[in-house]
Order: C-alpha cells, then structure tokens, then sequence
C-alpha cells in the first residue's frame, strides 16, 4: 500500500494518465471518483478506475 492512502483513483484520458490520486477514506475516495465521472465523464476516451490497493480489488470503474 502506498503510504499516501490505501485507495487510488486514476483517471485516463486518450490512453494517458491524466491524474492519480491516493485517499485513506474510502468514502473520501468514492467522492471523487463520483466527482471525476461529473468531470470528465462526457469525454469519449475518458477512463477512471478507484482500486483498493490493500487487496487489489476494482472497487468502481467508469465506463
């Protein structure tokens, strides 16, 4: 686990990582993710996945 937060956002847009974003809270960080899909959502190539690094688990994806 990355010592900044057990849950990392990434965002991608046309095959590029856009932003990365780590959060303790997974509440914090399912925020985000909402606020990022609001964001960037309409953009075609836009991808944003929330991970839990501790497990490895997907926890959303967008699309």
């Amino acid at each position: 686990m990355d010592s900044a937060g057990r849950y990392r956002l990434t965002l991608v847009i046309g095959g590029r990582d856009v932003a990365i974003g780590w959060w303790k809270s997974r509440a914090t960080a399912e925020r985000k993710f909402a606020g990022d899909v609001g964001e960037y959502g309409h953009r075609e190539t836009a991808r944003i996945t929330l991970v839990d690094t501790e497990t490895g688990e997907v926890v959303k994806s967008w699309p």
